[in-house]
This record gives C-alpha cells, structure tokens and sequence, in this order.
C-alpha cells in the first residue's frame, strides 16, 4: 500500500477523515491503523464508513477495550503486531 494513516489521537478527527477520503478519491492504495485514544474517531459513522475503501483497516484491540468499552468495534480488531505489519506494507506513514 502506499500510505498508512496511523492514529493515535482523538485530537486528529479534523485531519483523518478528509485525509482518508482524499485518498480514495485520489485512487491511492490506503490502510489505517488506530490505536490509543484514536479509536474514537470511529464512533464518528462518517470516519467508519471512509474506511470501508482501504486496503486494510484495524484497530488495536487493547486501546478499543479501553476507550470503548461495550461498543461494537466497526473494523478489524488486531494487535501492534498487525500495526508493525501495515508499517511494513507501507511506502509512507502519516502519524496523526
């Protein structure tokens, strides 16, 4: 893939989400991994529904039982073992 949003702040919700739609528009090959307080950006349905283009998006699994507990988690639940493997994929990172 060529770029990798990492999130780990809820602080980058006015960054994120036209950052990933800007992306699919862009015909770009995306993933986006959250983790700390950044899972909060998927209550947000818009911010889930933009993920639905990326070519993987997860959600550490720890940081989603922690800052949302007994919510439905809308992506794949994965570990840093699964973030280390995306940063691999990638050509570029962008850490918000």
């Amino acid at each position: 893939m060529e770029i990798l949003v990492h999130v780990s702040s809820a602080a980058a919700a006015p960054l994120a989400r036209p950052l990933v739609e800007a992306c699919g528009r862009a015909g770009i090959a995306w993933g986006c991994f959250l983790t700390n307080d950044g899972v909060r950006l998927l209550a947000d349905p818009g911010f889930a529904a933009a993920l639905a283009g990326a070519a993987r998006a997860a959600v550490c699994e720890h940081s989603w039982q922690a800052h949302m507990p007994g919510h439905d988690c809308p992506i794949e639940l994965g570990s840093q073992t699964v973030n280390s493997a995306l940063m691999a994929e990638a050509g570029k990172v962008v850490s918000l």
